[in-house]
């Protein structure tokens, strides 16, 4: 049994009584001799940071709250977890060990899936999908079974027991079907009846063609991961059809301990041939099939268009999103149940470099449409014509930052909800009935993500909901009327909790009070937290920095800086909230740790971005020396003992970095899972900010590590797992062989099996073994 809830008034009071952020709850004895933090205990289970549900849903109608929990003596395996809303009751709905007592050896998709969803390192239930109100499909083990929670409590019945592998399972909207993928086509069972059927054509393995996937730039780069969609009366179910017979193949070689594995990987690099992706609607009713033409002849060949996203409207219309090859458009058009075959343009975004993805698009009762958009030039409807047969385009007025968008209708019947100089981070949730709409963004600060309120109807200046001072998630309920939470912040470790639409708190689902019994009590005495800061870009746009002091810091004296980099797009790392264990540790070892957003990072708009395009590792590169001299000039760095280190784009930032930067810069610098040429990563992600290596061949030169290694001064540890699907393993050989024939010295470390990320207790411990060992070596002043 868990601890019991307490009532709602007095979770808030003691939410309210932990919110400076300035202060650490008192768990020992300050005077007492500090617990050492060692790196066995960084990655040993329990978790240090405590609990933290993950994939939190709502079932459908609102009554319940599900969640993915740890098991406390295995803190990377999960079992599914459920909250009642309106008793506060929390108990244990699936435990993973009755469903997979022994782990299963997972299929190359399944693997190739969880990398996508970066849940590699998950065991147990890794996810789960709500059908009706009292049934929750629970794919684990390769196979599939349906929970169905009766008064009785929950009842499990297993729905496949096949030698294949079953993934992307789905209930049907109104519970008839689970759906799933396997051996590459799209199958049903009807759950009255138990029959299972295949609702599209066998799989062509010889030709590379498949049902009902999602391409691998569709999963690593656009978050696709399905390639199948439900109408919501069951009626029809759309589903892809992907030949990959273009793409390249790039052997890749599962390099384990004991054997070698070639898995010949269909990989579409920048400037080559992408997957051909068609879209089919099934009658599950007659089992007709038609093909939808969902494709612009303007934009060129199969293999130059993107199938971004596909949903089913209101009205049984299939709505989808389609980029163009250059990425510089993203245009929404629309299918009617009447006729499949023929497409209507609904909207389109234009944009001078780039278009980014979104999942944002909410059909209302009243018709309205609300959506999220950077407005550089964007048609709202092409399709609006007057008593002369003219075709009108409405164009919503520019903008540098992400806003919500809401359209009545058709033609200039549309409004900006939101405006200004921040970042609207995803529409969460509406309440049609007050006209509200709820959404995340950065409104406040660049460095906290909160949840706000705009009316729709009646656009004023958004109410923030969430508390201040640390960063948020959100999961809205179904209606509007609540949300599920999980904040944190540099002293707090992640809370979950149940809150009302206006922020006041109902019950703790997962309070992890740094008390006694939490995890990290033992190290707590030593804690310490970042302070933050600005300096500027060459351009005059504000760069944010962090910098993480050791416990009991004394400005007097000098220590060596490690810097943090990531400084690709789509990720920020300057944020208000609870630290990496990592960086905990490495201050603990005396080192300052450094991290800076350069330009060209995610949540400050398009322009802060844009700097990038046709030519990485350039910018980005400028703006961490910034840091970097800003650094030197404090008179508690010493400015000989600075290193970097970075993984995946990091990675690669951190080569350009020292090997741009004026020699003696840095005195150490790792690099895990570099790109060192543009031209060996995929299409979706290089050629939207590098455009083709064909069309852009200076900038892919620049923009590459191998025209600068001359300049290889810096000691320096290179890390790849040997069987990497993402930056594959010869990004790294070819630099290897390069710097052989340069004569340039180097260390590395590979890790036979291991993909883009390194996982496992005993790995993760070993590399950062490896990690310390390289720096403590060059930026330890009494270092041998």
């Amino acid at each position: 049994m868990l601890k019991p809830i307490l009532s709602a008034l007095a979770l808030f009071a003691a939410s309210c009584a932990v919110t400076d952020a300035q202060t650490l709850p008192e768990t020992a004895d300050p005077m007492a001799t500090p617990t050492p933090l060692t790196i066995e205990r960084l990655y040993a289970s329990p978790d240090l940071s405590g609990p933290k549900p993950q994939e939190v849903k709502y079932s459908p109608d609102g009554t319940r709250v599900t969640f993915l929990k740890g098991r406390a003596d295995e803190s990377d395996g999960y079992d599914l977890w459920q909250f009642e809303v309106a008793t506060g009751a929390q108990s244990l709905l699936v435990d993973s060990k009755i469903l997979e007592p022994e782990e299963v050896e997972l299929s190359e998709e399944e693997k190739a899936l969880r990398e996508r969803k970066r849940i590699a390192g998950r065991k147990g239930i890794v996810s789960y999908d709500w059908g009706t109100s009292d049934t929750i499909l629970v794919p684990i083990g390769g196979d599939l079974h349906l929970i169905t929670i009766g008064e009785g409590g929950p009842d499990a019945r297993q729905l496949t027991a096949t030698d294949a592998f079953e993934y992307d399972a789905k209930v049907s909207p109104n519970g008839r079907f689970v759906s799933f993928i396997r051996d590459g086509a799209l199958y049903a069972i009807e759950l009255a009846t138990g029959e299972e059927k295949r609702l599209t054509p066998e799989a062509e393995p010889d030709k590379a063609v498949a049902y009902g996937v999602a391409e691998f730039v569709a999963q690593e780069e656009m978050s696709r991961y399905t390639g199948y969609w439900w109408s919501p009366d069951e009626r029809y179910v759309a589903y892809t059809r992907v030949d990959e017979s273009s793409v390249d193949i790039i052997p890749r070689f599962e390099i384990a301990a004991e054997d070698v594995t070639v898995i010949n990987q269909r990989y579409p690099r920048a400037g080559r041939p992408n997957a051909i992706v068609d879209l089919f609607v099934r009658d599950m009713a007659t089992g007709e099939v038609v093909e939808t033409d969902w494709r612009r002849e303007d934009w060129g060949p199969a293999t130059d268009q993107y199938l971004a996203r596909a949903r089913w409207g209101r009205a049984d219309d299939l709505i989808f999103d389609l980029v163009n090859r250059d990425q510089t458009s993203i245009a929404t058009r629309s299918a009617s149940t009447s006729s499949f075959w023929k497409t209507l343009d609904d909207r389109e975004e234009i944009q001078t470099n780039w278009v980014n993805l979104s999942d944002d698009f909410r059909e209302l009762n009243d018709g309205r449409i609300l959506w999220t958009q950077e407005t550089n030039q964007v048609p709202i409807h092409d399709s609006v014509i007057d008593d002369e047969g003219n075709v009108h385009r409405y164009y919503l007025p520019p903008s540098n930052y992400r806003h919500i968008v809401s359209m009545v209708g058709t033609g200039p019947g549309y409004m900006t909800v939101t405006s200004g100089e921040w970042v609207v981070s995803a529409i969460e949730g509406v309440d049609e009935a007050t006209g509200t709409v709820f959404f995340t963004g950065y409104k406040d600060t660049p460095l906290e993500k909160h949840l706000y309120a705009s009316s729709y109807r009646d656009p004023g200046e958004p109410t923030r909901i969430t508390e201040p001072g640390k960063s948020w998630a959100i999961t809205m309920s179904p209606d509007g009327a609540s949300f599920v939470g999980t904040s944190s912040s540099p002293d707090q470790p992640p809370q979950t909790g149940l809150y009302k639409a206006d922020g006041s708190l109902i019950a703790w689902i997962e309070e992890n009070a740094l008390d006694s019994s939490h995890p990290y009590a033992p190290y707590l005495a030593e804690h310490t937290v970042p302070d933050y800061g600005t300096l500027e870009a060459e351009d005059g746009q504000t760069l944010y920095y962090s910098i993480h002091k050791p416990p009991g810091f004394d400005a007097s004296k000098q220590y060596p800086v490690l810097v943090e980099v990531y400084g690709g797009p789509h990720v920020q790392t300057v944020t208000r909230n609870w630290e990496r264990m990592s960086d905990q540790f490495y201050s603990r070892q005396g080192y300052i740790v450094f991290r800076l957003d350069n330009r060209g990072s995610s949540n400050r708009g398009k322009k802060f971005e844009d700097v990038i395009y046709r030519r990485t590792g350039g910018p980005e590169v400028r703006d961490q020396l910034v840091g970097v001299e800003w650094l030197k000039s404090q008179p508690f760095v010493d400015a000989s003992l600075i290193g970097i280190q970075g993984w995946s784009y990091g990675g690669y930032m951190t080569l350009m970095t020292i090997l741009q930067a004026p020699e003696g810069t840095f005195a150490a610098a790792v690099s895990g899972a570099p790109v060192t040429d543009w031209a060996l990563y995929d299409t979706f992600y290089t050629e939207r900010y590098m455009d083709t290596p064909q069309d852009n061949p200076d900038g892919y030169e620049a923009s590459s590590v191998f025209p600068y290694l001359d300049n290889l001064t810096t000691p320096l540890l290179l890390i790849h797992g040997m069987a990497d699907d993402n930056v594959t393993f010869d990004n790294s050989t070819r630099l290897y062989a390069d710097l052989q024939k340069r004569g340039k010295s180097f260390e590395m470390m590979t890790y036979p099996g291991q993909r883009h990320g390194i996982r496992g207790e005993a790995l993760q411990t070993h590399l950062m073994k490896t990690r310390m060992a390289f720096l403590d070596r060059h930026l330890k002043a009494d270092a041998e």
